[in-house]
């Protein structure tokens, strides 16, 4: 959102170009059902609530984040929003005029949404961890948005962790 450079150290990891990328797996067995429609959620296999709550702990510590509630969502969702100082990354990295980049649906559904790189978001939506919006496919976004499913277990905690480390990054110019 700023023209200025960072002035913040890349924290380890987060810039690695296979974050979203050809070491992210598939994701294993059946894409969730989900809405087609706005509000846009997860209908079934839903996120046990401790891993959406690990999740959320891990989200609500990256670096110079403040939560809060969401710029567009439900009133139960929790969302990140970047540090306006922190906020290097472009338009499509944020909600609608915002510095929110991420947010965390409630315990009925467990998905979240996050923006990541068009390129990696195509990505992690070819590897079953993620589809596109409905504003993306009617127009009204570009294909930086998209539902990542709720993790069913560690190993999709792990990897859901790993996409929302790469919004934060994006949203941070990196």
């Amino acid at each position: 959102m700023s023209s200025r450079e960072p002035e913040i150290p890349v924290e380890p990891g987060l810039a690695d170009p296979g974050l979203a990328g050809p070491g992210l797996r598939s994701r294993r067995g059946p894409r969730p059902a989900t809405t087609t429609g706005i509000p846009h959620q997860q209908l079934d296999q839903i996120a046990p609530v401790e891993l959406q709550e690990d999740l959320w702990r891990r989200m609500s510590a990256l670096a110079h984040v403040r939560t809060g509630t969401s710029v567009i969502s439900l009133p139960e969702t929790r969302a990140l929003h970047l540090d306006p100082a922190y906020a290097y990354g472009p338009s499509s990295a944020f909600f609608q005029d915002s510095t929110e980049f991420a947010h965390l649906h409630g315990d009925h559904d467990g998905s979240l949404h996050a923006l990541l790189p068009e390129g990696e978001a195509t990505e992690v939506v070819a590897k079953g961890w993620a589809e596109f919006h409905p504003a993306v496919h009617e127009g009204r976004h570009p294909p930086t948005l998209v539902m990542l499913y709720g993790p069913r277990n560690e190993a999709d905690l792990e990897t859901v962790w790993q996409l929302v480390r790469r919004s934060h990054a994006f949203a941070s110019g990196q």
